[in-house]
C-alpha cells in the first residue's frame, strides 16, 4: 500500500511559509561539498570550512521578517533580538504532520536560500525510529516535489 501526501494543507503550509519568511532578503547560498583536515578547532559555525549555513542578514532584518510573520500569524510581537541569539519554534498540535511540516521546511530552506545544514533534535530512540521510518515514506513525495533533490 502506497501512503499519498496533501502537499496543500494551508496549516502545513502556513507553517512552513513561517518559517522561510524569516529569512527573507537572504541571498542564496551556493554551497561546494568541502573536506577539511580536522584540527581540534572547527566551530559549529565555522563556515570558512564549510560548517554552517551563512546568514547575511542582520538582527533588524530578521526581527523585522519575524514581527511580520507574527503579525500574519495573530501572535504577539517581539521588541528585540541579540544579534546571533535567534530562537524560533513552530508549534502544532499532536497529529497535524509536524515531522513533514519539519521536512518539508528543510527543503523550503534549501531551495530558496541553499541552506544544506540541519540538526533535527529528538526526544526518545522511539520518536527517532517515527522520523526515520517517515523519512521512508515520504521519499517519493518529496522527489516529486523537489525534482529529485
Amino acid at each position: 500500500m502506497k501512503l499519498k501526501f496533501d502537499k496543500n494543507l494551508e496549516y502545513q503550509q502556513q507553517a512552513i511559509a513561517s518559517v522561510v519568511d524569516l529569512f527573507r532578503g537572504q541571498t542564496p547560498m551556493n554551497t561546494n561539498f568541502t573536506v577539511s583536515a580536522y584540527n581540534g578547532q572547527i566551530g559549529l559555525f565555522d563556515t570558512e570550512n564549510g560548517i554552517g549555513n551563512r546568514l547575511e542578514l542582520d538582527e533588524e532584518e530578521i526581527l523585522k521578517n519575524l514581527q511580520e510573520v507574527q503579525l500574519r500569524n495573530g501572535l504577539p510581537q517581539t521588541k528585540f533580538l541579540k544579534a546571533g541569539e535567534y530562537d524560533f519554534d513552530i508549534e502544532m498540535e499532536t497529529g497535524t504532520g509536524k515531522t513533514y511540516v519539519y521536512l518539508r521546511t528543510i527543503f523550503e530552506l534549501y531551495k530558496n536560500y541553499g541552506f544544506s545544514k540541519f540538526i533535527i533534535v529528538v526526544p526518545s530512540i522511539a520518536i527517532k525510529e517515527g522520523v526515520y521510518k517517515t523519512l521512508q515514506i515520504t521519499e517519493e513525495h518529496f522527489k516529486e516535489l523537489y525534482d529529485n533533490t
